[in-house]
């Protein structure tokens, strides 16, 4: 597939444009956008202040009211002159981006794209709530998923199924149905108490959050007033958000930051021989016998430059 492997021989730049808030965009994206001759940004969802960015004399199209047959048009005419074509997508592309669609015909014609990240909203409205997402004791998987509405689901993922795992979920395009949400998540396995968030238009100036609980949510959301551009956040690590609960600073601690866990970066590491034979240990790879009793983790760093103070965090807590 046509993806380009160096900057310069992509014709096309599918963007992430963040959230809302234009100073979430890359440094990369920035400097892409300025350099486009062809300007295609989801005006529905992406500011316009992003277009500030782009030089005078490019074109610029709001690709709310375009069909993809149009907006692929747009894309084979400019890169048929030569021209640099940015695409802007909300949050990131990767997710719920109409990416695949627009590669494939891309892929057809032999034209070369690069894709940038981008801040996804369900970052951005986690560091508005103020939270972290994966608590340690908590809640260490983070489930990103819709409702099935309009847009048909794959038979297997339902929203019944993912509450029985019983972590941190958060449901894209979805508050049109937040009655159904509520039933089939109390169906799943959470329970009536179990902290929600819904953010509104996350880092825009219009944001609005709510902080709830399951039982209450419909009605929360009502008297809210919002219908769309809304996340639904579901959980146990949004109850420092809910404010229901407070913990201590002893509570639901990372491993990685305990004075007693010892790794090869801070505090020595504790060697042990590898129990199966298979494994064996190359010329500069240690192993650490972490403290907590689990397999030793290879770390594919030199002895030598740890000896010279090379300073990494350890990648695993």
């Amino acid at each position: 597939m046509p993806l380009a492997t160096h900057e310069a021989e992509a014709s096309i730049a599918f963007i992430g444009a963040g959230p809302g808030d234009p100073e979430l965009l890359t440094l990369k994206a920035h400097r892409l956008i300025a350099r486009a001759d062809v300007l295609i940004y989801a005006d529905s969802l992406v500011s316009p202040d992003v277009c500030r960015y782009a030089k005078p004399e490019a074109t610029i199209y709001g690709s709310s009211a375009l069909t993809l047959e149009k907006i692929i048009d747009i894309i084979l005419e400019a890169v048929a002159k030569g021209q640099f074509v940015a695409r802007l997508q909300s949050g990131d592309p990767a997710l719920y981006g109409a990416l695949y669609e627009q590669q494939r015909i891309l892929d057809r014609h032999g034209v070369n794209y690069l894709v940038v990240p981008g801040v996804s909203s369900v970052f951005a409205a986690a560091a508005e709530l103020g939270v972290e997402l994966t608590v340690p004791d908590v809640a260490q998987s983070l489930i990103l998923t819709r409702y099935n509405g309009r847009v048909s689901m794959p038979e297997k993922e339902t929203l019944r199924s993912f509450a029985s795992h019983g972590t941190t979920l958060c449901i894209f395009l979805s508050i049109t149905r937040v009655r159904q949400i509520v039933v089939e998540l109390l169906e799943g396995g959470y329970t009536p108490e179990t902290p929600v968030a819904v953010v509104y238009r996350a880092t825009w100036p219009d944001q609005k959050i709510i902080r709830s609980v399951l039982s209450t949510l419909v009605q929360d959301v009502k008297q809210a007033r919002i219908s769309r551009q809304a996340l639904i956040m579901v959980g146990w690590a949004l109850d420092s958000a809910t404010e229901k609960v407070r913990t201590t600073e002893e509570t639901h601690r990372s491993h990685l930051y305990l004075p007693d866990y010892k790794h090869l970066f801070r505090g020595g590491a504790t060697l042990a021989e590898p129990e199966n034979e298979d494994i064996s240990m190359s010329e500069g790879v240690e192993a650490t016998l972490t403290s907590d009793g689990n397999e030793p983790m290879l770390q594919q760093e030199s002895v030598l430059s740890l000896h010279q103070g090379v300073e990494k965090e350890p990648y695993a807590d």
